[in-house]
């Protein structure tokens, strides 16, 4: 399934009552699929014999990654499409919390076998990694509830705000591009702000440090239908794909491939997203290095 690069038109809701945090906890049935395992390189070396050490992030962020209520496992839906993917290939899971900015080095330096971090794809990034699709990736502003900002579409609605965003993501990108056309049209631009844990994303919003939080639309969602202290104003002007990230050249990206269509026809990705609400974000199959955005 292809996408274009659009405006994306609407906003996947998430309630809360839809996401059972404690039930999500328990793993989902995975099926293991001897096509994918097939598809597994000979000449490819786990960095644990037998395991699928995957990259997640350490940051609480759901529903794409956070703590379960022994405040020790991690869930989330890229934790949950890491079980799928080593379930699928007959191997055991190691989860490792990783920092965003840590996850190219060590995926490059043989640290990790696959970096699931919610990372799009990019063709800048296509030239040292390869990726096989699993999510369509959608960005958007929030900001507290009582803000009196009401809609974002474009630079000029950020002119002079200070904007929360990741550092070497893609919405870091956007911002800086809309900063450019503010400045050319004479208007102050954004003062980005860059946190590496989202409770100070919380607390610089609900303290007026911060005026806008630029980042994951499912993850704007989930906190603004969980507390009601911030709302979803307008979304990012592209969408692209979040895809599983492996070294380039080591083909491990076609096992990952086939072991997320045998899950999509089977049904046990559907599941996966379903339970986190991210059903507006699936896709049909997976592709391994599609057109990626361009700055």
């Amino acid at each position: 399934m292809k996408y274009g690069f659009l405006a994306l038109l609407g906003v996947v809701s998430v309630s809360q009552a839809s996401i059972d945090l404690k039930a999500n906890e328990q793993p989902l049935p995975v099926t293991v699929d001897q096509a994918a395992i097939a598809k597994i390189p000979q000449n490819y070396k786990f960095v644990e014999p037998g395991t699928l050490t995957v990259a997640i992030s350490a940051l609480n962020s759901p529903p794409l990654a956070l703590l379960a209520s022994d405040n020790r496992t991690r869930i989330g839906s890229d934790p949950d499409i890491a079980r799928l993917l080593a379930g699928s290939l007959g191997l055991k899971l190691k989860l490792v919390p990783t920092a965003w900015e840590d996850w190219p080095l060590g995926i490059s330096s043989g640290r990790y076998d696959v970096a699931l971090v919610n990372i799009a794809v990019t063709e800048q990034r296509k030239q040292k990694f390869d990726f096989a699709t699993y999510r369509v990736d959608s960005l958007a502003f929030s900001v507290k509830s009582t803000s009196d900002v009401q809609s974002i579409k474009n630079a000029e609605d950020l002119a002079g705000k200070k904007v929360i965003v990741g550092s070497g993501t893609n919405q870091e990108r956007i911002l800086l591009g809309w900063n450019e056309e503010n400045k050319q049209a004479g208007r102050e631009p954004a003062l980005p702000i860059y946190l590496t844990d989202d409770a100070s994303g919380n607390l610089y919003i609900q303290s007026g440090r911060a005026d806008v939080f630029f980042g994951p639309q499912s993850v704007s969602a989930y906190k603004a239908a969980l507390t009601g202290k911030s709302r979803v104003v307008g979304l990012g002007p592209k969408k692209a794909y979040v895809a599983t990230t492996t070294k380039k050249g080591n083909e491990l990206v076609y096992a990952l491939q086939a072991a997320l269509d045998g899950a999509i026809q089977r049904g046990e990705y559907q599941q996966v997203l379903a339970r986190w609400g991210e059903q507006g974000e699936g896709v049909a199959q997976s592709e391994v290095n599609p057109p990626g955005i361009t700055y």
